[in-house]
């Protein structure tokens, strides 16, 4: 067991419950936060708590490893930002290559936020879900751009800051091989009752693989990658 204090950013998500769950079964303390920044789909924020409650009750000896939760307002990147993340448009593609749903600069500023936080926790590890694999092409999930932000955190605080991002080169059917891995049965139902992935904020339906619209970016990928490890095969084995 790493005796280091970890802060997960945690949005009530799949990949950010795996991260979680990562976190927990590897290091002492693990705390999360959250970030409420005016996005269309803030539901999760609420889910990220009933998150939280399931796996205290699920996993009593990750229970106890879990530390305190926070929230911060950085409801300024909405300001800023026109994106259909933050304002109600259809999501659709840019002539950059990138879907509307990137928002510039968003994952540097919660990194930035989760390290001045957890300079003050005493904690000196962040874990994020930012994936390289299975994703929208966003800049800021890149490796190299997550190596580089370490660097600078860490010379900034004048402290050791690592970022840990487990999902980095894993596709979502990996994702859902890991979780499994982790936790079982037990875990990989919890993600698909009470996470929230859609961009949309949907929570009605309620599909095999979770609840959500089943159209936008999120939910496609979320439901491939199910539907590819619940078929196993090549796609959802886990790297050595």
């Amino acid at each position: 067991m790493d005796a280091r204090k970890a802060l997960v950013l945690f949005s009530g998500g799949q990949d950010s419950t795996a991260c979680l769950a990562w976190a927990l079964s590897r290091f002492s303390v693990v705390e999360t936060l959250g970030f409420d920044y005016g996005q269309r789909h803030r539901i999760e924020l609420d889910c990220r708590l009933r998150v939280r409650d399931e796996i205290r009750a699920a996993f009593p000896e990750w229970g106890a490893r879990l530390g305190e939760d926070h929230v911060l307002d950085l409801s300024l990147l909405g300001q800023i930002s026109d994106t259909a993340l933050t304002s109600e448009r259809a999501i659709e593609m840019q002539a950059n290559g990138l879907p509307n749903t990137f928002v510039p600069g968003r994952n540097l500023l919660f990194l930035n936020f989760a390290a001045a936080l957890a300079y003050r926790r005493g904690a000196s590890v962040l874990v994020g879900g930012m994936c390289e694999t299975d994703y929208s092409g966003y800049p800021d999930c890149r490796d190299n751009t997550l190596k580089a932000l370490q660097v600078a955190l860490s010379l900034g605080l004048d402290a050791p800051m690592t970022v840990e991002t487990p999902l980095m080169f894993l596709t979502k059917a990996q994702t859902w091989a890991l979780t499994q891995r982790l936790g079982g049965d037990a875990l990989n139902t919890l993600i698909v009752e009470h996470t929230h992935t859609c961009y949309l904020g949907e929570r009605g339906e309620r599909h095999d693989w979770g609840h959500g619209c089943g159209q936008c970016p999120a939910c496609a990928l979320r439901r491939q990658g199910f539907e590819a490890w619940r078929q196993g095969g090549a796609a959802a084995e886990l790297p050595l």
